[in-house]
């Protein structure tokens, strides 16, 4: 595969950019845009039903990119720690049903009454030594997502690539990597350097796309913007991706209710256009 042709051999949809759509309608949506790949959420796929999400997007000649998401990983408490390791291997197990070798983990944010990162990192590196090994047995590759530094307090303590590979290289690089999210990374002026860093240690397990629009808007979890409305560098960042030899899928995710709102098949097409003109 090429970076810079001029079709969408790369393109994946991740799920919630047309939270609109149902399974069959994004694998419908896909096919006829052409785009071959999707990245899912497990809360709609358990809802259809993982086995039967599996047949309907194998059966519509689609790649499952990614799986989103597993993690979470800093509770202090046994019984929560237990549950989410629990869980973690479900979403493993699930992961492999669909025909994906990348689970994305959202690390977790600090526990309540906690200001100890350190501690929480540590947390994160013991679950993954407790969960690399499984996936592996399944075919799997954990890949840790760093988040922008606005969440570490709730979602995730793992805020630049950096801290990521930091963590991911504790392991065979067969079982942990990283995610590259534009959304997350933009602002890093170390970022050129990680990216090929992760790309000489086989880390790059995922890269995803969406753009930072300001002012964010009310809840920034939803605040993704469609690409070219905001201030990220898109070919940028695919260029130094795919310097380290990365020719694999780049997954557009943006989480916003705006295009949400829209006609699904208008989102799909505008994506498809902006990714041609902004990213190759």
């Amino acid at each position: 595969m090429t970076g810079v042709s001029g079709d969408l051999t790369r393109l994946s949809l991740n799920q919630e950019t047309i939270k609109q759509w149902s399974l069959p309608e994004l694998a419908e949506g896909c096919v006829k845009a052409g785009v071959p790949g999707v990245g899912l959420w497990r809360a709609p796929v358990q809802e259809y039903g993982v086995e039967a999400a599996a047949r309907l997007i194998r059966d519509a000649g689609l790649a499952v990119t990614s799986l989103c998401r597993g993690g979470f990983f800093t509770a202090i408490d046994p019984a929560e720690r237990a549950a989410a390791l629990a869980d973690n291997r479900a979403a493993i197990d699930e992961a492999a049903t669909l025909g994906t070798d990348t689970l994305i983990l959202v690390s977790g944010g600090l526990p309540p009454g906690s200001r100890d990162l350190t501690a929480a990192r540590e947390r994160i590196a013991d679950a993954l030594a407790e969960l690399a090994p499984y996936a592996a047995d399944h075919g799997v590759r954990l890949a840790i997502e760093p988040l922008h530094p606005m969440y570490a307090s709730d979602r995730c303590v793992v805020s630049t690539l950096a801290q990521a590979l930091d963590l991911a290289e504790r392991f065979p690089a067969d079982q942990v990597g990283v995610v590259v999210d534009t959304y997350h990374l933009w602002w890093d002026d170390t970022v050129a350097t990680q990216i090929a860093r992760a790309g000489a240690g086989g880390r790059l397990a995922s890269f995803q796309l969406a753009d930072w629009i300001t002012p964010l808007p009310e809840g920034v979890l939803l605040g993704r913007g469609q690409l070219g409305d905001g201030a990220v560098d898109f070919r940028w960042f695919r260029e130094h991706v795919d310097a380290t030899g990365f020719d694999g899928p780049i997954e557009v995710e943006i989480f916003n209710p705006a295009l949400w709102a829209r006609d699904g098949a208008e989102v799909l097409a505008e994506v498809a256009d902006r990714y041609r003109t902004l990213v190759l």
